[in-house]
């Protein structure tokens, strides 16, 4: 399977850079496959230009078209280190989450009680 060349670099990355480098991996796979843009563009329902364009990160491109892409090219499998599969993760994020907000919204408020008392010289 390819990978990008140093993937610990991504945090200091620029988005372009990150976004050129996704390019070059899609090329890489459908190169693999030894497909033509064509040819992945029409397997992918997209137009060989939007193919160029993502392979060469000339545009902004969303998530949708790129899922297109992998999953023409028979790699999905890249998705399979995100884990969620975890049923409760997102109750527990959600419950945490709105705990956090309300705390938060109490800070602020006796923040703002404090702000607005007179001190009296």
């Amino acid at each position: 399977m390819t990978t990008i060349q140093n993937p610990t670099s991504w945090n200091t990355m620029s988005e372009q850079a990150i976004v050129n480098d996704l390019g070059a991996v899609l090329r890489q796979f459908r190169l693999q496959q030894n497909l033509t843009q064509e040819e992945l563009a029409m397997d992918s329902g997209l137009s060989r230009s939007a193919i160029y364009e993502l392979e060469n990160g000339k545009t902004a491109t969303s998530l949708i078209t790129v899922v297109k892409v992998l999953r023409s090219l028979h790699m999905l499998q890249v998705f399979d280190s995100w884990n969620t599969s975890e049923p409760d993760i997102h109750f527990q994020k959600e419950k945490t989450s709105k705990k956090t907000i309300e705390h938060a919204a109490q800070n602020k408020l006796q923040q703002k009680k404090k702000e607005d008392e007179w001190e009296w010289l």
